[in-house]
């Protein structure tokens, strides 16, 4: 029998959205807005490449039978490939294995929600590089408006919002994928809306990645269905059970602009230069700044005092982290192991160097204390040495991506990207990645894309 089509009412909140979603085109987007995509991109890849190899994305492979199961869509770093839903899950999972993804303020990691069900969904209907570059970007806008309408308190309450503005991305750039009305796409935005989900209690294990590829797979799931005439609420976002009302204190509707651009919240990411929770940076920072001086020794540090803003305990508090991905968390582990390394990357997030003796001694010296004059991503830090002096350094994470040099930007992103997929694909192939990825607004088909991301 065929399904009785729904309506939604074209006033609704969530059909304000949709409609915005479903009209943008390629030709709307600024120059530096495409940049960002193509660089999201890029970086997104590169993360999902070294995740593969995470035990997380392996895990969720093996359960969900993806690579046995065969399908149009590849999974990034894999042999294998898989239908659309499951390669979401499992991209998305090994895209925020190594919490080395972008971030966008209270949207949270935008790209690994989003670029994931664009990619798969890409793929399966041989889109070009532009249809994907502009579902991308209609995907990271719809979830930043919609954390701007919701507000901060949905965080506080304990909501990861990766996982659940994620969901909202991740369906509203497949439903501009699939061509989706702003009917249909308000459908999908509310089958999303009724799928997303995630709690910050389990940050620091393996269900926190899970909740990117949630995201992205609860994206597909939805524009699939809608596509198909399943029907949902006409107002997912603005009910007084819905999103919103259920999941926050407040809601702003008129975050919900008619249109995208002034501003397009794609120019607030932050490219990750560690590989642990974004909060984590700016002390990171000032500890290595401090760690360069010349005769530094950290086997003379007697006390480390990081003043950080209060929330951040919420979220990278873990006081004795006893494996690498609760030391991602952990504001005193990162602490320790910059002084320690110099540097906080992929490889020195393991259990075995989270257990390290001089990391340990570091870390049990280190206190952190919340500090309300302050706001934002920063820190400052004072580390006492055994010969009496302090030492003092800051650290400000607050300026987005665009600010930067667009050339520069490109450059490190290259390095970036090249550290993570070279030991996957090869020296070879991860270079021809990177072309087609620059090259992206001119690709005709995304396959050409995907084949090469395959292990």
């Amino acid at each position: 029998m065929k399904a009785l089509l729904r309506t939604p009412s074209a006033h609704s909140s969530t059909a304000v959205l949709a409609a915005a979603s479903s009209r943008l085109r390629f030709e709307d987007l600024p120059p530096q807005v495409v940049t960002l995509a193509r660089q999201c991109l890029l970086d997104v890849l590169g993360t999902m490449l070294a995740g593969a190899r995470e035990p997380a994305a392996r895990i969720l492979a093996d359960f969900t039978g993806a690579e046995a199961a065969g399908g149009p869509c590849t999974l990034v770093g894999m042999p294998g490939t898989a239908a659309a839903s499951s390669a979401a899950l499992v991209n998305g999972t090994a895209g925020h294995a190594l919490d080395f993804d972008d971030v966008i303020g209270t949207v949270g990691h935008p790209s690994v929600a989003v670029a994931p069900a664009a990619l798969a969904v890409a793929e399966r209907t041989g889109a070009s590089g532009r249809a994907l570059l502009t579902a991308f970007v209609a995907g990271v806008e719809t979830q930043a408006r919609i954390a701007a309408a919701v507000g901060p308190a949905h965080y506080a309450r304990g909501f990861h919002s990766t996982a659940t503005f994620g969901s909202f991305g991740a369906a509203a750039a497949v439903a501009h994928l699939l061509g989706l009305d702003t009917p249909r796409t308000t459908t999908a935005l509310a089958i999303a809306g009724t799928q997303a989900a995630g709690l910050k209690a389990v940050f620091g294990t393996m269900s926190k990645p899970l909740h990117a590829g949630r995201a992205a797979a609860n994206g597909v799931v939805a524009g699939e269905l809608a596509v198909r005439g399943f029907t949902s609420a006409d107002d997912i976002l603005g009910h007084a059970q819905g999103f919103a009302a259920a999941e926050s204190d407040a809601f702003d509707a008129r975050a919900l602009s008619p249109s995208f651009g002034d501003p397009w919240h794609l120019e607030e990411v932050r490219f990750k230069t560690h590989a642990s929770c974004f909060l984590t940076h700016a002390s990171v920072n000032a500890l290595i700044a401090l760690r360069a001086q010349d005769g530094f020794d950290p086997g003379e540090v007697a006390h480390i005092g990081i003043a950080v803003p209060p929330g951040h305990l919420d979220v990278c508090g873990i006081p004795e982290p006893r494996t690498g991905l609760e030391a991602k968390f952990s504001l005193t582990g990162t602490a320790a192991l910059a002084l320690v390394h110099r540097r906080a990357t992929p490889d020195l997030f393991t259990d075995a160097a989270t257990a390290d003796p001089a990391v340990l001694v570091l870390r049990e010296r280190t206190a952190v204390v919340p500090d309300p004059s302050l706001s934002g991503p920063v820190a400052e830090v004072r580390v006492a040495l055994r010969d009496g002096r302090e030492l003092r350094s800051a650290g400000d994470m607050r300026a987005p991506a665009w600010t930067d040099d667009p050339a520069e930007q490109d450059d490190a992103l290259a390095a970036k990207f090249t550290g993570l997929a070279e030991p996957v694909l090869g020296p070879e192939r991860a270079a021809l990645v990177a072309r087609a990825v620059a090259g992206l607004a001119g690709l005709d088909d995304v396959r050409v894309l995907c084949r090469q991301l395959r292990a």
